[in-house]
């Protein structure tokens, strides 16, 4: 609270001719001083503290990155501090020179506005709509990415293609006496198994004012897009791929499939089976037990969904979500990994695999994602050329099995 200094002459003043309407007055006039300075520094600190407010929100909307655009329609755009400010104003007070400042904020910056029922800036429809803030980070439909990657096994290679042997383990032995003779035994044969790697491409453009005037970073959101793209994409080739410019998908490795008697070990070997309790703890075990202790599950999320229902003799579920983050869940024991890409389990589909992917599936990267920025070949259009070189296929055929819904 204000001190009042009531002046020493006027003191005396009163205590001589008892001019208490004189002291009165004077308490009046000091009061009026001290609320008019007031009203003044509240005005500027108001004003102080809405510039602060809107350079802030700039500043953190910078860092945040993200948003939105359309060539055809690039309507949504930050919002100009200008507004903002006189916004506050007019808020606060209803002047007219913040009326004023509003009229010709919206006049020169339409890009600020947002299409609407009513537009900013705009009084006569009953008021001026409050500045409006933005997300600039663009929301999409999540992908839900492959785990092949995860699960196989990963080789970068230097050359475009990735070659390992493959031996059939078909030595001769035999139990022999003291002085038995020693005859010759057979030997194991070695095979050939090439993964070529095949190229994925993109080529999406922008202009370059788009790039120059965008309120996001449009380049580093393209290249983002690219990659989730690309991971997609992948995941489709790993597991449907024919091995033409792209990866041998690891469910063509079956009879009549794209792959089919290229692995010299032979196919995956496919056992029909319905999905209950006791055919899946055969399909199970059916797997070597070298392959077994490694092994995982591999499912969309509608075999899944079926599968969580089922109980064992006991009554007891034999599918147990994970408690635990990051986790994944069992079943009969083992790890269950969900791709969408693998089949539904409906009459006729490979709906199932089980086993070590890391022994039995691999894949060669010979380049990651390379991105060329061509501003030149399509004027006035930015090219963005976006390539990735990958391989892949069976590399041990005993190591994955395949579950396929009988016939109906």
């Amino acid at each position: 609270m204000q001190h009042i200094n009531i002046p020493r002459a006027l003191r005396g003043a009163v205590r001589a001719e008892g001019g208490e309407a004189a002291l009165f007055a004077q308490i009046q006039s000091t009061l009026g001083d001290i609320r008019s300075q007031t009203d003044s520094r509240l005005a500027g600190i108001e004003e102080t503290v809405c510039n602060l407010t809107t350079s802030m929100g700039d500043m953190q909307r910078q860092f945040e990155g993200g948003g939105g655009f359309s060539n055809s329609n690039p309507t949504i755009l930050p919002v100009e501090p200008e507004y903002s400010s006189a916004f506050a104003s007019y808020f606060r007070r209803g002047d007219n020179g913040a009326e004023a400042k509003l009229s010709e904020a919206n006049a020169i910056g339409e890009r600020a506005t947002i299409q609407a029922a009513m537009s900013v800036g705009d009084n006569s429809s009953g008021g001026y709509l409050a500045p409006v803030e933005w997300d600039r980070r663009i929301n999409q439909a999540q992908v839900a990415a492959s785990p092949m990657r995860r699960l196989a096994k990963v080789v970068p290679t230097s050359v475009g293609a990735y070659s390992t042997l493959w031996n059939d383990a078909q030595w001769g032995s035999g139990w022999v006496g003291e002085t038995a003779a020693r005859p010759e035994t057979g030997n194991a044969g070695l095979s050939t198994i090439t993964f070529a790697a095949g190229e994925i491409y993109a080529m999406p453009t922008a202009t370059q004012r788009l790039l120059d005037d965008a309120a996001i970073d449009v380049a580093a959101w393209l290249v983002d897009s690219l990659r989730i793209e690309f991971n997609r994409q992948e995941g489709i080739a790993f597991l449907s791929g024919d091995g033409t410019n792209k990866p041998n998908g690891l469910l063509t490795y079956i009879t009549g499939g794209a792959n089919d008697g290229t692995h010299p070990g032979g196919n995956l070997t496919v056992v029909e089976a319905a999905i209950e309790v006791e055919p899946l703890i055969d399909f199970m075990y059916g797997l070597a037990a070298p392959y077994r202790q490694n092994a995982t599950w591999l499912m969309s999320s509608l075999t899944a969904a079926v599968l969580s229902k089922l109980r064992d003799a006991d009554g007891n579920l034999i599918w147990r979500e994970s408690l635990i983050v990051g986790q994944p869940a069992t079943l009969l024991g083992r790890p269950v990994e969900i791709d969408e890409g693998m089949p539904a389990p409906t009459a006729g589909n490979l709906a199932l695999a089980f086993g070590d992917f890391n022994a039995g599936y691999l894949m060669n990267d010979r380049i990651g994602t390379r991105i060329l920025r061509d501003p030149f070949t399509n004027k006035p259009f930015v090219n963005f050329y976006a390539t990735k070189r990958v391989g892949a296929g069976v590399s041990d055929c005993h190591a994955i099995r395949l579950l396929q819904i009988p016939a109906a």
